[in-house]
């Protein structure tokens, strides 16, 4: 495993190696590794990809500062378990390298609604921060294939959009969610949790799962009121739930209005923010 904390140490050995010439798979993070990451990594290896994987918080997509300040550091760790899976590079930069210029530039990419509606509209800014540092990442490694997990829905659905319209071919392969045996999706942040929250969290997917279970017999109205109902008897602070149509993100009234069909939900526990998402259809 190689280890590369500048831009111009990894396009030396990328070069040198004429890397860009064979199938390159990506695994961009923000470090605190879990086997959510791992599993992304086993996909790339699967494919046989020449595999990199980034560690680099991302300080412009925090819209809240205390958010940016308590996300867990784990590099030690981190490099160990990539150590472990044999990947082949690590790309672990600081600000400075991803971001030499306050007005760096990039494309005029369009989204639509993709970037205001759930995520965009309680996280303002998020994704264009998100947006640069992404374009900076695959400008950089030149990957033919990128892995990013299904939890973070909204934000697979906007990347992919931003890999349409970019200048050379990215395939995006999304892959599903890893979760702890009691069903909680596996997050960094889920380490933040006190041990008496942790016994909640897996709430979250217990209700998505009945949604899923409900959606045809029950209208989508009706199912919403009663999500919003449950998590905060349950103690979680709502910020959305969301019935949304795969492709656009705009919310369904009902079952049949459109052909593929996604819960997705956003809930505090105190201070420590959860996501998740099912598919419906």
């Amino acid at each position: 495993m190689l280890v590369f904390r500048t831009v111009a140490e990894l396009n030396a050995h990328l070069e040198k190696a004429k890397l860009f010439d064979y199938t390159i798979g990506f695994i961009p993070t923000m470090g605190a590794l879990h086997e959510g990451h791992m599993s992304l990594v086993k996909c790339s290896k699967l494919n046989k990809d020449y595999t990199i994987c980034s560690i680099f918080v991302n300080p412009i997509q925090f819209n809240n500062p205390l958010d940016l300040e308590r996300y867990p550091k784990t590099e030690e760790a981190d490099l160990a378990l990539l150590e472990a899976a044999k990947i082949d590079v690590v790309f672990l930069p600081s600000v400075q390298e991803i971001y030499p210029s306050n007005d760096l530039p990039i494309p005029n990419f369009h989204f639509g609604q993709l970037t205001q509606v759930m995520e965009g509209a309680f996280r303002p800014g998020h994704f264009d921060g998100v947006i640069k540092v992404m374009y900076r990442l695959l400008s950089i490694v030149k990957p033919k294939r990128l892995y990013m997990g299904l939890k973070d829905f909204q934000q697979q659905i906007i990347i992919g959009k931003m890999l349409e319209q970019m200048e050379y071919p990215i395939h995006l392969i999304p892959c599903e969610t890893t979760r702890d045996i009691d069903g909680l999706a596996l997050s960094s942040r889920n380490s933040l949790l006190t041990p008496a929250q942790r016994k909640v969290a897996p709430i979250l997917y217990k209700i998505l799962k009945e949604v899923k279970s409900r959606a045809k017999q029950v209208p989508l109205g009706e199912l919403k009121h009663l999500v919003n109902f449950k998590l905060t008897a349950s103690g979680f602070k709502v910020d959305y739930f969301e019935v949304v149509n795969t492709q656009t993100l705009i919310p369904v009234q009902s079952f049949e209005d459109a052909p593929s069909i996604v819960a997705c939900v956003a809930a505090y526990l105190g201070d420590i923010r959860l996501i998740d998402n099912i598919l419906l259809k």
